[in-house]
């Protein structure tokens, strides 16, 4: 094998891989929620929404997902959009799971936006690496990056921004300003760690 061509993941390591991913994704989910933050993307979408839905941060995660799989099967082909799914369903199951045996009874939200931000983008990293995605926007920008050659972080960072100004309309300012910061943190995991020729090589 060429030495500058990636090593392909077993099948162990590509579902351990999502797990993880799952698993960080849901965790950045509860630290932002238990803060009353929100953050960019899909899951800032479902974390504006589940303040005033009784549901679960996980399920409206997956449910706003859905619109999108189409795109995915599309743009980014049937393993990536079967595995997005998987990582939807453990997402929502995570997440439900998490409601019930998680409780944070305070949370700085300055440690909420720059923790749970960090969380959420590295379970994106995780996905992203072994060919799966959190879903929504993330499969937006996945795909016009392997299509287009743009930056999914700094694409991620537009996207971003529209969702917290429409954030303004339902939160404080305050709590907008730290959401920023956690929406930051997410786009900065992927411009640092997910382009190309990032890992080939030794």
């Amino acid at each position: 094998m060429n030495p500058e061509e990636p090593l392909p993941h077993s099948a162990i390591e590509d579902a351990y891989a999502l797990t993880l991913g799952c698993i960080l994704v849901v965790l950045g989910l509860a630290l932002l929620h238990a803060a009353g933050l929100v953050t960019g993307g899909t899951a800032g979408i479902a974390l504006l929404i589940s303040y005033a839905v009784p549901l679960p941060t996980g399920v409206l995660f997956t449910l706003i997902n859905l619109p999108f799989m189409w795109l995915a099967w599309k743009a980014m082909g049937r393993r990536f959009t079967l595995r997005t799914v998987l990582v939807g369903a453990g997402v929502a199951a995570l997440g439900t799971w998490t409601r019930i045996g998680l409780t944070i009874a305070h949370i700085d939200p300055a440690f909420a936006a720059l923790a749970g931000g960090s969380v959420i983008g590295f379970g994106a990293l995780a996905l992203a690496r072994h060919h799966a995605g959190i879903g929504g926007t993330g499969v937006v920008t996945l795909w016009l990056q392997k299509t287009r050659g743009w930056n999914a972080g700094r694409t991620q960072m537009a996207i971003d921004a529209l969702i917290l100004l429409t954030a303004l309309a339902f939160l404080p300012p305050e709590r907008v300003g730290w959401s920023a910061i956690s929406s930051a943190a997410i786009s900065g995991i992927l411009i640092a760690w997910h382009r190309p020729g990032r890992y080939r090589g030794y």
